[in-house]
């Protein structure tokens, strides 16, 4: 049996496997191919090709570098990869079609592979993967895996490269990756010798676990292909225990400081999200009422008698007088963004697992640590307040709060407007579902008006980068395919991003996106308000976001008056597909 090369196109037909394109079966020689047989891939006749490689017979199958790398995040408990499939990442992608535990997910653009790998550890804490080629699929993936390195999302990048003998200027679709993705990443690497496969692949493994970051590994074209026998670590063998315990003399200062303090006021961020238990257990010794961060909505239901309401600028008046006269504020895992605007001048507690993040003032004592295994003990040495008045001044705060927004969401106007829709998909959406949101005044308004049950959301934080909420949602349902997501964008974030309607469409993953249609960069005017800049630039024209779900395999439901919206969001619910609900609402606010 031998190999014969197709001069025009680097086409190889291979005897021993023979050609299923062309029904030509394994065994068949070149020579015994008909006259008029062409080249599958360019149409050259039998002419152009030469014999490259003679006589032994087929070798056995072997596991390559491709194998190894797909064995080793299967190990670590990566079962979906997102991108896209190309000529420098062909081995890898073969190798998870091999894999009966893990999942190809073919996106349509794969910054929004990013996105969807960043979301799943936002929703889950485990490890999902990028895979795309050399050059441009690598250079796409970048917006979206900022979200993750900006939000301190674990996720793992896999990128062909050329091969290495073409590595230089004028090489095809190459780029000098390792230089690229050093900004993004935690760990940054390319295997360029077989043998160190499995040392480069467990450090990005560890690096992004442990510094919750993204790691990116190059795998050049013809290193993919390359024989490679080598055993997996497991994870358990991996990872040695995290949890990170402040100085016992410093958590007895801030306990302290907690029970010398006068009006103590819980400010639970992202951080803190895993653990409501123990902010909850924390909030009822100190007899203190809880704020949260935007990112950390949701960490109790809305009608917790705790629970005040969001901090910052899509929060309420409310929670900006608790945190200025806090005395002292308690930040649990809070990322300090400008979009929460922590007072700085007050008596301060912090606890975070980022060390970088504490020692915000002068007058704040540090614990780092997780609050998962220090709050237990903090608990245990601050002391339990008596204070009747506690509880009876946060309902009258809530009620304020429940009072506007019940104002403001007038069921009347024509077009809708966004407290209206927000209130409606409150009463609507059922407790367990997921939702994931979009950047710009959508965003805006969810945060503001959504009254959270014990639903999960998530959104690009920090990098805060429009087109996040499809991509989102699309993980959310790959995560936990029997809950309910719901998508919520604006016309301008979905039309980024729409092409991934089909995604959802061809892997089945039912879903309600609710776009809030306004054509308009709401956002945008506003800031130009704010600067006062007449408005520029900011129109949309939309095409028909129904029938385009309608178009692509979905339903669309358009809807124009407020009397319709209910109906329409449960009629998406109870269908087994992709909805788009196009709702026709307001651009302006309190106006």
């Amino acid at each position: 049996m031998a190999r014969w090369l197709c001069q025009v196109c680097g086409y190889v037909y291979d005897e021993t496997l023979g050609e299923k394109d062309t029904g030509t079966p394994p065994g068949t020689r070149f020579d015994d191919l008909p006259p008029d047989w062409k080249c599958p891939i360019c149409g050259s006749g039998k002419e152009v090709f030469i014999k490259v490689e003679e006589g032994a017979p087929a070798a056995p199958q072997v596991t390559t570098v491709s194998d190894v790398v797909m064995g080793n995040l299967a190990a670590w408990g990566v079962s979906l990869v997102f991108g896209i499939p190309g000529t420098s990442s062909l081995g890898l992608v073969d190798a998870v079609r091999k894999r009966p535990d893990m999942r190809y997910i073919v996106v349509r653009h794969e910054a929004n592979a990013a996105f969807a790998a960043s979301a799943y550890n936002k929703l889950t804490g485990g490890l999902a993967a990028c895979l795309t080629i050399a050059g441009p699929g690598a250079t796409n993936l970048a917006t979206g895996l900022y979200d993750a390195k900006e939000d301190s999302a674990s996720v793992i990048s896999l990128n062909g490269q050329v091969e290495m003998q073409y590595t230089g200027p004028g090489g095809f679709q190459e780029i000098d990756q390792d230089a690229f993705f050093r900004p993004v990443t935690v760990f940054n690497n390319t295997i360029a010798d077989p043998k160190m496969t499995v040392t480069i692949l467990e450090k990005a493994l560890r690096h992004a676990v442990l510094d919750r970051g993204v790691a990116q590994v190059s795998v050049p074209n013809d290193v993919q292909k390359e024989p490679l026998a080598a055993a997996y670590c497991s994870r358990k063998s991996c990872i040695p225990d995290t949890n990170i315990i402040p100085d016992e003399r410093e958590m007895r200062r801030a306990a302290d400081q907690v029970s010398r303090g006068k009006t103590p006021v819980i400010l639970a961020g992202w951080g803190a999200f895993p653990d409501t238990d123990l902010v909850l257990a924390l909030a009822m010794k100190i007899k203190a009422p809880i704020i949260t961060t935007f990112r950390a909505k949701g960490i109790l239901p809305e009608d917790n008698p705790w629970l005040v309401s969001v901090l910052g600028t899509v929060g309420s008046p409310e929670a900006r007088v608790l945190a200025q006269e806090a005395d002292p504020l308690i930040c649990l895992g809070v990322g300090f963004s400008k979009q929460t605007n922590v007072p700085l001048d007050r008596p301060m507690v912090q606890l975070d697992i980022d060390p970088v993040k504490l020692g915000k003032n002068p007058a704040s004592v540090s614990l780092w640590g997780n609050c998962h295994s220090v709050l237990p003990k903090f608990i245990e040495m601050v002391a339990e307040r008596e204070d009747g008045e506690a509880l009876p001044r946060i309902a009258i705060l809530k009620e304020k709060i429940r009072e506007r927004l019940d104002a403001e969401a007038d069921p009347h106007a024509v077009p809708m407007r966004p407290p209206y829709i927000m209130k409606v998909l409150s009463e609507t959406i059922p407790e367990d579902a997921i939702i994931s949101i979009d950047v710009g005044e959508n965003g805006w308004w969810f945060g503001r008006n959504f009254r959270m049950k014990r639903q999960r959301f998530v959104m690009s934080g920090y990098l805060a980068t429009m087109g996040f909420s499809l991509p989102g949602a699309i993980a959310a349902k790959l995560a936990h395919p029997e809950k309910t997501v719901f998508c919520i964008t604006g016309d301008g974030g979905f039309a980024m991003a729409m092409a991934e309607l089909v995604t959802a469409v061809k892997y089945h993953l039912p879903m309600v996106v609710v776009v809030l249609n306004n054509r308009e960069l709401g956002m945008i005017r506003i800031e130009q308000q704010m600067e006062h800049y007449p408005n520029f630039g900011t129109d949309l024209l939309n095409p028909d976001f129904a029938a385009y779900a309608d178009a692509c395999g979905g339903r669309g439901i358009r809807v124009t008056r407020p009397e319709e919206l209910e109906s329409a969001i449960r009629k998406a619910m109870a269908l087994d597909t992709v909805v788009v609900v196009d709702v026709e609402t307001d651009p302006r606010r309190f106006v």
